[in-house]
């Protein structure tokens, strides 16, 4: 790899992509990386902004969908980071200009009790669990045409954007096999099922537990680990009011402008 490709300079090249809205090549056209050196470059770019000021305020879940896993010939999940600057407040706007491509995804939050060092089991995650919530995250590839390989997709914060929450339940609450709906301007955009994530929402927590420590990256009380996808993303544009349902749960919305 040369120094024009050094994995600081592939962590500045996406993070300008994001700071300026433009789209640009994948890294894989022009140099190959492998799946550690991909979350290398998350990280740096992640920490150039915490660098700013930024906040680490979560983690999000990617490829939870056994669909979606076939799709990209992968047998795992990924991860990315969330900042406090990520997070848009439940009804409020998104500025369109700030953004390339995005696409908006219903989704399933989690808020965390205490601090989260090792793999969790099924039967425990929940005890590490404050509350659960309807979510819609915004994903926005910094690649030309929405096109990446994985570890192309991973280097750039696995299309993260940004993330709104709703109103918290207590994780007691049953989250398996509810009804999901994403709708632009009152229209129905996507449907989907809280099954389709991993079969049990619950798994894709237990998964984010294992990731975190096989990257040495604790999930911290008071942070928030978004599922994963319920249903395929929909283009937004400005204009758009868009709400997902979580029956269950309730609503999250926000608007384009």
């Amino acid at each position: 790899m040369t120094t024009q490709h050094s994995l600081p300079n592939l962590a500045q090249y996406l993070d300008d992509a994001a700071t300026n809205a433009t789209a640009v090549p994948q890294i894989s056209n022009f140099v190959p990386i492998s799946l550690a050196d991909a979350y290398e470059v998350q990280r740096l770019s992640i920490k150039a902004r915490t660098d700013r000021g930024e906040r680490l305020i979560g983690v999000k879940m990617g490829f939870t969908s056994e669909a979606k896993m076939q799709q990209m010939g992968v047998h795992d999940m990924i991860w990315g980071r969330l900042t406090n600057t990520m997070l848009v407040t439940q009804g409020g706007n998104i500025e369109f200009s700030k953004y390339i491509h995005p696409r908006a995804e219903p989704e399933i939050c989690f808020r965390i009790a205490k601090d989260i060092t090792r793999e969790l089991s099924i039967d425990e995650v929940r005890d590490y669990v404050l509350g659960v919530c309807a979510a819609i995250e915004i994903i926005d590839s910094r690649y030309e045409n929405f096109k990446f390989s994985l570890e192309d997709v991973v280097a750039d914060n696995c299309s993260s954007a940004a993330f709104v929450l709703g109103s918290w339940h207590r994780p007691q609450v049953e989250i398996n096999n509810l009804p999901i709906s994403l709708k632009i301007n009152g229209e129905n955009a996507e449907t989907g099922n809280s099954a389709d994530i991993l079969g049990d929402p619950w798994k894709a927590l237990c998964a984010a537990s294992r990731l975190a420590a096989q990257y040495n990256e604790p999930i911290l009380g008071g942070m928030y680990v978004m599922a994963g996808a319920a249903s395929a993303a929909a283009f937004i544009h400005a204009g758009d009011k868009v709400t997902a349902f979580v029956e269950g749960l309730g609503n999250v919305e926000f608007n384009v402008i």
